[in-house]
């Protein structure tokens, strides 16, 4: 007989990252490069595996080819498991009919089956697309303690940003009394940051409500987590200090790759008591000739570097020839910046050849904004992309 799972995990990863424009035209959001090696799904799935939680559902749906592909058998992080493991949750067809996901709560609906394979007492909900390291056994200790029927973790936010988030009204005990989705007048600091555990009996009984309503947003901020709190049911939330980050805009991608620089820097990728896993592929040293100037910089296996880098996370592949500049920047991997050209405040997406002597971006200045280039475009010889562009083409 098969063992029992204590906890299931549901990472959401179907979004399509509408905000981050041409990085998200041929692929879903949590597969977007970061950090020069990873991609952002890496972050949700090295955390469940370091918090010995090896039961993982991904949901997609928009443009999931690639995640697909680098998800696979779940083997980089430790998630290739003959009973449990990682697993691909697509829509599906069903009895009644195909149907897409609807909202984050409906996504979850439509794979009960998948958690009451397990025989699941606890979910534990996640997203695809915030970049940070968390320990979610920390998270459902709290929760049986409590005997929550719903924990969600919170972050402490600067009051004068709390507007932009989902706010969390707790009493002393951190019991929660009130949430309000972006408050233009918030009575509170603590941030959702969209992680929750659910009992799995109260869970299923509240989509199954929310199924069944046709006015329903079938989302967990707009309509599960309000209907709880006004039938009464116990939510706590569980504070979290760490470094979180939600990379769903070009300006905080660009700020979370910024924040791996620095000695030391803001964020670690580097922490051996808590490994980032990824799905690696073979690739040459890095070549930085005798000329070459390098500073501040996160350089990946395969660069090839004869021109200038400064504060800049660089992929696999990338090639800056003698004379270029590349600055402030996010190069993803394969990209070519070729003789006397310049890239400032900028993201590349994988294999953009920026022609010789072009500009792309500007230097960082006082609301300059972030130059960004889809994936296989080029930039033909002396041509100018400004500050704040978006190139999907040629």
């Amino acid at each position: 007989m098969l063992k029992k799972k204590e906890c299931v995990v549901m990472l959401l990863a179907g979004g399509q990252g509408s905000r981050l424009y041409a990085l998200t035209k041929k692929t879903a959001k949590p597969s977007v490069p970061f950090g020069g090696k990873y991609r952002i799904i890496d972050f949700p799935l090295s955390n469940c595996i370091n918090s010995g939680l090896d039961t993982v559902g991904v949901l997609t749906q928009y443009q999931p080819l690639v995640l697909n592909d680098y998800i696979g058998n779940g083997l980089p992080w430790d998630l290739d498991r003959t009973f449990g493991g990682v697993k691909i949750l697509p829509p599906y067809q069903g009895y009644s009919g195909a149907d897409w996901y609807k909202g984050t709560a409906n996504a979850i609906w439509q794979n009960m089956e998948f958690i009451n394979r397990y025989e699941a007492e606890y979910v534990l909900i996640l997203s695809g697309d915030h970049i940070y390291k968390m320990d979610y056994a920390k998270m459902l200790k709290a929760h049986k303690k409590t005997g929550a029927d719903c924990t969600i973790a919170v972050i402490d936010v600067p009051i004068e940003e709390a507007s932009r988030f989902g706010i969390m009204s707790t009493n002393e005990d951190g019991s929660i009394y009130k949430f309000s989705e972006k408050p233009k007048n918030p009575d509170s600091t603590k941030a959702s940051m969209g992680i929750y555990i659910f009992t799995k009996s109260k869970l299923e009984s509240y989509l199954r409500a929310d199924a069944a309503d046709p006015n329903s947003s079938n989302d967990f901020g707009k309509n599960i987590i309000p209907a709880m709190l006004a039938a009464g049911e116990r939510m706590m939330a569980y504070s979290f200090e760490g470094y979180w980050k939600d990379v769903g805009t070009i300006a905080s991608l660009w700020e979370a790759n910024m924040d791996i620089l620095g000695d030391p820097p803001v964020f670690s990728l580097h922490d051996e008591a808590w490994r980032i896993y990824s799905r690696q592929e073979a690739a040459a040293p890095q070549y930085i000739s005798a000329d070459a100037i390098v500073k501040n910089s996160s350089m990946t296996a395969g660069c090839e570097i004869e021109g200038t880098v400064i504060n800049s996370v660089l992929g696999s592949g990338v090639k800056v020839e003698k004379g270029a500049v590349v600055e402030d920047s996010v190069l993803f991997s394969d990209v070519t910046v070729k003789a006397g050209a310049t890239v400032r405040y900028s993201i590349l997406d994988s294999n953009v050849t920026v022609g010789a002597n072009a500009t792309v971006g500007e230097a960082k200045g006082n609301g300059v904004e972030i130059a960004v280039i889809g994936a296989d475009c080029v930039v033909a010889e002396g041509a100018t992309v400004p500050a704040g562009a978006m190139i999907s083409e040629d």
